[in-house]
């Protein structure tokens, strides 16, 4: 699998996706690559990183590694989506984050988290759905 079949949404303010696919032999790497949003589960974010999941789970693939790039795996979710959300908006939010979370643990390949450094609120929850996380000394993890 290579990252163009991957429909990416991408970040209008950097023009790059979110999230990057790459093959290493028979794992598919998925990166986390919003290091300036400090890897923010935002709406769009969650949305893609789920679309990545579930085309990586039925591809031929053996396993899976969930990463990020930059100073923090994953700040949880992007605040600037809550605040002065509707009651609609705010059950969307989380309606996605429920699908996210449930494709990693239903997709057919292992997911492992590699985690490097803090994951905070959904982050950590993301970490948590995977089926082993793998974390650095410099990892850490916090929920609300």
């Amino acid at each position: 699998m290579s990252t163009a079949e991957v429909e990416p949404i991408v970040d209008r303010a950097t023009a790059r996706p979110a999230v990057v696919v790459e093959r290493r032999g028979d794992v598919a790497i998925v990166t986390l690559d919003r290091p300036e949003k400090r890897n923010a589960l935002a709406l769009d974010v969650m949305v893609e990183l789920t679309s990545a999941l579930r085309h990586v789970g039925i591809s031929d693939a053996t396993g899976v590694v969930l990463a990020a790039n930059g100073p923090v795996f994953s700040a949880g979710h992007n605040f600037g989506d809550m605040a002065g959300a509707s009651l609609g908006e705010a059950r969307r939010l989380f309606e996605v984050c429920t699908e996210l979370m449930e494709s990693v643990q239903t997709i057919p390949q292992p997911v492992v988290a590699k985690v490097h450094a803090l994951a905070t609120a959904a982050g950590c929850q993301l970490v948590a759905s995977c089926d082993l996380a793998v974390a650095a000394e410099s990892a850490g993890f916090a929920i609300p």
